[in-house]
């Protein structure tokens, strides 16, 4: 009995021994767990956090805030660029009269501008549509303080115009204008402006393409050329306002959209206006347009492959004006016309391949080379294509009649 009890006592005391044991076990593998989980979760945030920050430091472009986003581009603000730019950008309205059955009247007419200085004077650049014919034409200012203006210099053939405001000096927060040679596509861009008079208005997109050419009734028949394509938000109203990089410079002026489009809008590049400011206010007009006198059509490959040429790339030429540079030099047009696909072509003509060197690849390219890289009275090699042969042209230019 006495064995049977001390059995009993030394099973008992192995069984508290064994309990005790395994507490112990189970405390250090549930802290293992615990503390195994919590350095996890400690690490993923460490993860995280650092996988963001790297993010941001890689892209350089956004900043992720609780309750807040702030969007950055070259460690600049967006919200900064706009309000380091706003009071340069102005609001123009005018009066246009027309006749009608009813007698005269006048219509109202606004678009957007930019104050610039030149040589100690203060100016506003905008488009010429947007000012033509215009009367009684008024800028106000962000503040909403509104001075007459008046025109003193425009070119229809860039859609170009700059105005003298009669106000006081305290109220003019000039822009820089950078050279747009340095525009690649792809560059991120900024329109302000007042579309549909709403003044104030940011946009931004990118530079879509460079060097395309529009039509503008202001400009008459002939093409504004050398023209940058963009996808930043462009309306009526915005005419006339700046287009700037993400510096806070301005590269272009907002000019034009295609209607009905969605992201198609387009900006006279800021070369021209640097090449033309001097002009446009010290005589009130620039003369120096290059005039070829011609008209064509681009090459395709089913245009190539109708006339039997190898060649798909270029402008045929279709008419050539009588007294123009491109008749004195030689330069022939169509004669006759031929059916591609289902359309009539006018052939016959030299296809333009070359100018200086430089690949045309269409009218666009052709017409936005000599708007960038030549003045009247300069000679240029033309590349041709005649009955299948290459040969160069030289052409002495012309100054492009005026519009008036």
């Amino acid at each position: 009995m006495n064995e049977s009890l001390e059995i009993k006592k030394k099973s008992k005391n192995k069984s508290i021994i064994a309990f005790v044991a395994i507490g112990i076990v189970t405390m250090l593998i549930a802290g293992y767990f615990v503390g195994g989980s919590l350095n996890s979760l400690a690490t993923s945030s460490t993860t995280k956090s650092s996988q963001q920050q790297g993010s941001i430091l890689k892209n350089n472009t956004m900043l992720e805030e609780i309750h807040n986003i702030t969007y950055y581009y070259n460690t600049t603000s967006l919200a900064q660029i706009y309000n380091d730019v706003k009071d340069s950008v102005v609001v123009i309205t005018g009066y246009v009269m027309q006749y009608s059955f009813f007698g005269r009247q006048y219509s109202q007419v606004q678009g957007s501008g930019f104050i610039y200085e030149y040589t100690n004077d203060m100016v506003v650049i905008t488009n010429k549509h947007v000012v033509d014919q215009a009367e009684n034409i008024t800028v106000t200012f962000s503040n909403g303080d509104g001075y007459p203006a008046t025109v003193i210099g425009s070119d229809a053939y860039s859609d170009l115009a700059v105005l003298s405001v009669d106000a006081p000096l305290k109220e003019f927060q000039p822009l820089e204008i950078m050279s747009s040679s340095t525009l690649e596509v792809g560059d991120p861009v900024i329109a302000i402006g007042s579309p549909f008079g709403l003044g104030g208005t940011m946009t931004t997109g990118i530079i879509s393409q460079l060097g395309r050419t529009i039509q503008d009734s202001v400009a008459g028949n002939f093409p504004i050329a050398n023209i940058i394509q963009t996808s930043a938000a462009i309306n009526p109203g915005n005419s006339g306002g700046p287009l700037l990089n993400y510096e806070g410079d301005v590269v272009g002026i907002t000019t034009a959209i295609i209607s009905n489009s969605n992201g198609l809008g387009f900006a006279v590049p800021s070369n021209t206006i640097l090449r033309e400011i001097t002009s446009l206010i010290t005589t009130g007009s620039y003369t120096q347009h290059p005039w070829v006198g011609i008209s064509g059509t681009d090459m395709t490959y089913e245009i190539a492959k109708t006339i039997g040429t190898n060649i798909t790339y270029g402008w045929l030429i279709t008419q050539v004006t009588t007294g123009g540079a491109a008749e004195q030099a030689g330069l022939q047009g169509g004669d006759q016309q031929v059916q591609v696909i289902d359309e009539w072509i006018v052939t016959g003509g030299d296809i333009i391949i070359s100018v200086d060197g430089t690949r045309i690849i269409n009218g666009d390219t052709f017409m936005s080379y000599l708007e960038e890289h030549t003045t009247p009275n300069q000679t240029i090699t033309v590349t041709i294509l005649r009955n299948n042969h290459i040969q160069d042209v030289p052409v002495v230019l012309k100054q492009r009649p005026s519009t008036n």
